[in-house]
């Protein structure tokens, strides 16, 4: 679309898009021939602007003479007339010394959501990794009353979790304690998701003493080990309740109620994580019709080299776009620094 565009047109679109994300009303000619800088007449303007909303680049709402980006016209701004600005480096190191690493993946993962919401004034969102992603570096087993037990796990990432599970019989002391050593003997540093199959695998092909303690752990790693609970941490969806040209309270409570419901935020977040770099999907191109009217701007993080989750920011589209994708970015980059601070020792 944009190639088809001329010079001229380029940058009269390019202004009364930057114009509006400023000001949030609709652009005249007037007001466009002062701020674009062209020696050209409003009269030549009006014409430019009549051909755009002819191709759908921009619309004028109700009588008013100014015109408004459309979704598309949005596409048209963001793909080739955006002019990006990295973060200046006080807000780097800001974003650097709220997600330190050690803290725990859970610790940073709701820091980097409330960080992207405070920064971009929007929602921000971070989905979770699998936790069978990651290695465990002890488990422990506590005894609660008659077939529940609490396990205690701690990850190579730091985080600590407890889970309370009910086995099929009750299980001593000393058979808890049994199983606990065998799990932490051989599968201290593996991946959750690695271990149920070894202990399958191993009481199959075993005969010996062992065979109660490897049912004792197939039994209980069943449960104790089984996947995660929160799978998104959202922050900041109040503030959409108070920006300007969001007080189509329908279409906000439709959102609102995707946020509860999370599966098809999940679902379009996942498929992020399957290519690289910043994505932004405007109005209607997410596929989701709470969507429409709003943008979402995704980047994949990393540790280690896998991608474990994708952290965003969803605002109105009308939204400073050359701030808000380095933001994004940028938290992307340094939430994954965290997750692996090895990789970034001297």
């Amino acid at each position: 679309m944009s190639s088809n565009l001329d010079l001229r047109s380029r940058s009269l679109l390019r202004t009364l898009i930057a114009q509006h994300i400023r000001d949030g009303e609709p652009v005249g000619s007037r007001t466009l021939a002062r701020q674009s800088g062209l020696d050209v007449s409003p009269a030549t303007i009006r014409n430019i602007m009549a051909d755009l909303e002819e191709i759908g680049l921009l619309s004028a709402p109700h009588t008013s003479a100014g015109r408004i980006p459309t979704a598309q016209g949005y596409r048209v701004f963001v793909d080739s007339l955006l002019q990006m600005q990295p973060l200046p480096e006080p807000e780097i190191a800001l974003l650097r010394s709220q997600m330190s690493p050690g803290s725990g993946t859970q610790a940073l993962l709701s820091n980097a959501s409330e960080l992207l919401s405070a920064m971009s004034q929007f929602v921000g969102v971070v989905t979770v990794p699998q936790r069978a992603q990651f290695a465990f570096r002890m488990i422990d087993f506590v005894p609660i009353d008659g077939n529940r037990l609490l396990v205690i796990l701690v990850f190579t990432d730091n985080e600590v979790q407890n889970r309370i599970i009910t086995t099929r019989r009750s299980y001593s002391a000393s058979e808890l304690e049994q199983t606990a050593n065998y799990l932490n003997t051989h599968f201290a540093g593996r991946p959750l998701s690695d271990i149920r199959t070894s202990l399958v695998r191993e009481l199959r092909d075993t005969r010996s003493e062992m065979e109660r303690v490897l049912t004792a752990a197939v039994e209980i790693s069943e449960q104790a080990l089984d996947a995660d609970g929160e799978d998104m941490v959202l922050s900041g969806q109040t503030r959409l309740m108070g920006l300007q040209g969001m007080s189509d309270m329908d279409r906000l409570r439709e959102l609102f109620e995707a946020f509860s419901r999370k599966r098809e935020i999940l679902a379009l977040l996942e498929r992020c994580t399957q290519a690289p770099g910043v994505r932004v999907f405007i109005g209607k191109e997410s596929g989701l019709a709470p969507l429409d009217g709003y943008t979402l701007i995704t980047a994949p993080y990393a540790s280690h080299g896998k991608t474990l989750g994708v952290l965003g920011v969803i605002g109105p589209t009308r939204m400073a776009y050359d701030r808000v994708i380095p933001i994004v970015q940028t938290t992307a980059n340094l939430l994954g620094e965290a997750l692996n601070p090895e990789s970034t020792a001297p």
